[in-house]
């Protein structure tokens, strides 16, 4: 078997472990950045086997400079969409934060009732 062989290579930025839909970048997170072991990442996600989790690292250091170069892409991508989301929350978003701004409120009216 060759190392290639536990990946689905859907573009040059989407590659995912063979037979699920986590892509390398959720597990070379979590071992780069997260500093975690191949067992605890194993353990977080059910569709992933431990050997995944080993050619995924063993990918990575075989490949480092472009698997890096795929990574901060990824990362850059990841923050341009956390802070287009933040920018432009979806309607759900808008009614929670809605709601709990009432919340906070009549609680706060509430408490200067009990405390007056």
């Amino acid at each position: 078997m060759q190392l290639e062989d536990y990946f689905d290579f859907q573009r040059a930025d989407d590659i995912r472990l063979k037979g699920t839909r986590v892509g390398i970048e959720t597990i070379l997170y979590d071992f780069i950045h997260r500093a975690r072991t191949p067992e605890e990442i194993s353990q977080s996600y059910p569709s992933v086997t431990l050997e995944q989790v080993y050619a995924t690292i063993v990918y990575y250091l075989h490949n480092k400079q472009a698997v890096s170069a795929y990574i901060a892409d990824w990362l850059e991508w990841s923050h341009r969409m956390q802070e287009e989301q933040r920018r432009n929350p979806p309607p759900v978003v808008i009614k929670l934060r809605k709601m709990i701004a009432e919340r906070d409120a009549m609680k706060k009216a509430h408490d200067s009732q009990i405390s007056s």
